[in-house]
C-alpha cells in the first residue's frame, strides 16, 4: 500500500466511530497494539522533544534488492501516555516501510480528516507535530 492508501484505509476507520470517546478508545487501542520498542532504543537522541510524555521513534534503513531502500520506524511511549503511544502508531503505521523520499515529502491529510484536532490537547498536538517532523527529517537525511 503507498502511504495515500494507508491514510485513507484510516480514514475509513474512523469514519466508524461516531463520537470522539470512541475514536480516542480506538487510538489508544491502536497503542496497544504496537510492538515493544527495544529499551536500549529509549535514549534522549531517540526521544521527540515537545511532547507531553515521554516518546521515542527511531528508524532502520534496510535495503531490499526488489522494491529498493526502505526506512521502518519503531517507536514507544511511556506506559501512562497511551493516546501518545497511538499517535506515534498510527504514524508508522502509514510512513513505516516507505521511500525515504517519499516519507521526506509526505502529506498527511489523515490527521485533520478524521478530526485529530478535536480529539487531543494542543499540548498533543505539539508533540504530534515533532513526532511527524522527526519522522520526515529521517526520511530527508536518507534520500
Amino acid at each position: 500500500m503507498t502511504i495515500n492508501e494507508k491514510q485513507d484505509e484510516i480514514i475509513e476507520e474512523f469514519d466508524l466511530f461516531d463520537d470522539q470517546l470512541d475514536k480516542t478508545q480506538y487510538i489508544i487501542d491502536l497503542g496497544k497494539k504496537l510492538p515493544p520498542m527495544p529499551e536500549s532504543k529509549k535514549t534522549d537522541g531517540n526521544r521527540i522533544m515537545g511532547c507531553q510524555s515521554k516518546v521515542w521513534v527511531d528508524a532502520e534503513l534496510k535495503d531490499d534488492s526488489s522494491t529498493g531502500t526502505r526506512l521502518y520506524f519503531y517507536g514507544d511511549s511511556e506506559p501512562t501516555a497511551q493516546i501518545s503511544k497511538g499517535l506515534v502508531g498510527l504514524l508508522i503505521r502509514v510512513l513505516s516501510g516507505e521511500k525515504p523520499e517519499d516519507i521526506a515529502n509526505a502529506d498527511l491529510y489523515f490527521i485533520p480528516r478524521v478530526g485529530m484536532g478535536n480529539l487531543i490537547t494542543s499540548l498533543r498536538a505539539g508533540g504530534l507535530a515533532s513526532m511527524i517532523e522527526r519522522m520526515k527529517a529521517f526520511g530527508r537525511a536518507n534520500t
